[in-house]
């Protein structure tokens, strides 16, 4: 409850009155007339001096106060000095309107914190990515160059293996500069039919090798659904289906199977990619999409990527509208699954 200063200055000048009138009532000689006039002249000498209190002094801080948060143009401050003044307590407003600032503030310094530590992070990976390719160019250039370019199976071999290096640079540095671009939206997507069906069984044929490679089986599910017309960047949403089927067959276990499944809802297309591998643990799930984040290093740099595929991912599926899932169980597989809006047919032939 907040009481005006007026009401606090009458409440109390009411009991220095009804005290001073009852302690004169117990002396000697004093009449009523005297109490009456010491009563009225005690209440309105403490009614105005208590007034003068609160409302002079008081606010005179308040304003010195406000005149300080003016100057630091603390522009989070959703309070004027009329509204202040206006309060019956001003002081309880400006205390909540500081602690409301101050854990915004101690928020946006949290997010800076991690800010921080994640450019940190980010330019450490880049640096420990980049300096990998080019040191093992390198060497094999050097190598060349301090005579083996004479041996013509040394010189072929280390010729192909720093091509390979520099293949795996221009990968990452392409990887990177379309995050970024994505990142600032200097990237738009560009909406067309696009049939997922026929989209994936063509990614199929393309990874066919890899697959046999491993002894992998790859599956289209439903056979019900001969069609997944949905509106999506067909090069973008090719981007996002190949990383993850790639990256199914590569962290599978060999003989596994990975299983691309559609499912028809009322304004979407649910599509899930889905593999009986080896699972991710839990603690990593909620870290894969980051930027060269990798589960097991060791592995991932042998079966090559960038360490960038599921941070476009997730900023393709962005980009549509969509986010992406993902759901783990060691020893059982991984799910990864979004949405993509439906096309309707009569739209198509316009």
């Amino acid at each position: 409850m907040s009481l005006s200063p007026r009401f606090i200055a009458f409440l109390l000048a009411f009991l220095i009155s009804a005290f001073t009138t009852s302690f004169l009532a117990f002396v000697e000689g004093v009449t009523p007339s005297m109490l009456f006039v010491v009563c009225v002249s005690s209440f309105m000498t403490s009614f105005f001096l208590v007034l003068y209190t609160i409302e002079i002094i008081v606010y005179r801080e308040v304003n010195k106060m406000y005149r300080t948060i003016h100057k630091l143009k603390l522009k989070d401050f959703n309070i004027s000095r009329k509204s202040l003044i206006r309060e019956n307590n001003p002081l309880k407003r400006l205390n909540d309107e500081i602690f409301v600032y101050v854990a915004k503030k101690q928020k946006e310094i949290e997010e800076l914190r991690k800010l921080e530590l994640f450019r940190r992070e980010f330019l450490a990976d880049v640096s420990h990515e980049l300096k990998t390719p080019i040191f093992a160019a390198q060497g094999f250039i050097h190598t060349l160059l301090d005579g083996a370019i004479d041996d013509v199976n040394v010189r072929d071999r280390f010729l192909k293996k720093a091509a390979k290096s520099l293949d795996g640079l221009d990968a990452l540095v392409k990887d990177l500069v379309t995050l970024s671009q994505m990142e600032t939206g200097a990237i738009k997507m560009n909406i067309e039919l696009v049939d997922m069906r026929h989209l994936t069984e063509d990614i199929f044929d393309r990874l066919e090798k890899i697959a046999h490679d491993r002894r992998v089986v790859l599956k289209v599910k439903p056979d019900s659904l001969p069609e997944v017309r949905v509106r999506a960047d067909p090069q973008r949403i090719e981007q996002v289906m190949i990383n993850l089927i790639e990256n199914a067959i590569k962290y599978n276990n060999e003989g596994g199977k990975v299983i691309v499944h559609f499912e028809e809802e009322k304004k979407h297309f649910g599509i899930s990619v889905r593999d009986n591998g080896p699972g991710i643990p839990p603690e990593h799930l909620t870290r894969i999409f980051e930027r060269f984040y990798r589960v097991d290093k060791s592995r991932s740099k042998e079966r090559g990527g960038t360490g960038l595929g599921l941070a476009i991912v997730k900023h393709i599926l962005n980009g549509h509208g969509s986010k992406i899932a993902v759901m783990s169980k060691i020893d059982k597989g991984t799910t990864f699954s979004f949405k993509l809006e439906k096309a309707d047919k009569p739209e198509l032939t316009e």
